[in-house]
């Protein structure tokens, strides 16, 4: 399992590669990434630096604690809130940026699938198919941030198990999302992607924890985000080769790198 998770990880170095074999292309999936950047900043950043005020809101019965008790209690509200807010904020920013870049994003999984050999007749869906998936990304990050917020205040641990599971649950629908473009190009089913997910739940959530916890970085999600793409293109073949299926021709080769 620990090996599959950092061939997870692996895959995501390797989609760094893309940026000396392919610049041009790669630098297109900047603009996207930048919109949305820019756009969630806009409303996360109040949020943040609001985070006092609302704490104290939101836990009025400490107020005539004795310190330093008030204070690690309204720290751990607003990490909790903080780290449920990136949960979702990871959802909508993915979302929001495959649907703006749908064009550019398409180009570089193109390329990734021609360089591999053996591409999908039908191209990875449109526009609409974007907007689709982005939506039900977005709902599914609501559901993740409202968990990560009531497990937040178990007490004791709940702001650590909080904030991992945020990363962990954040980087697994990550991974489902980006690798959805291989596999819409080539019709599967929802029971084939379940199976396929099955046979590689440790390499998926390895990709998807290293991608989530590069975009917590600052300006890594801008960066990281065409990379992810392209990665998760070589993701997507690695499962379609260690997982055969009828709905796929029998020739479709590994990647570089696969164990």
């Amino acid at each position: 399992m620990i090996q599959e998770f950092g061939a997870g990880i692996r895959t995501l170095i390797r989609g760094f590669g893309l940026w000396r074999t392919r610049p041009g292309l790669m630098n297109l999936g900047l603009i996207p990434a930048v919109i949305s950047i820019l756009l969630l900043g806009a409303l996360l950043l109040p949020l943040i630096f609001g985070m006092t005020s609302i704490s104290a809101w939101l836990t009025p019965f400490a107020e005539e604690w004795p310190a330093p008790w008030k204070g690690l209690l309204r720290g751990a509200v607003g990490f909790v809130i903080v780290a449920a807010a990136i949960a979702l904020s990871t959802a909508v920013f993915s979302a929001l940026t495959l649907t703006i870049g749908d064009p550019f994003y398409q180009r570089i999984w193109h390329a990734v699938e021609v360089d591999l050999g053996n591409p999908p007749p039908e191209d990875g869906g449109g526009f609409w198919t974007a907007l689709g998936e982005g939506l039900r990304l977005v709902v599914l990050g609501i559901l993740t941030a409202l968990l990560v917020l009531l497990i937040g205040f178990v007490p004791l641990v709940g702001g650590i198990l909080g904030g991992v599971l945020g990363v962990v649950l954040s980087g697994r629908l990550l991974a489902r999302e980006l690798t959805g473009r291989s596999f819409d190009a080539r019709n599967l089913s929802p029971a084939d992607r379940a199976a396929l997910f099955s046979g590689s739940r440790a390499r998926v959530l390895g990709f998807g924890v290293a991608t989530q916890l590069c975009f917590l970085i600052p300006g890594g999600a801008v960066v990281v985000m065409p990379v992810a793409v392209a990665a998760s293109t070589m993701l997507a073949r690695d499962m379609m080769a260690r997982t055969p299926l009828a709905a796929l021709p029998p020739a479709l080769p590994p990647t570089p790198g696969q164990n």
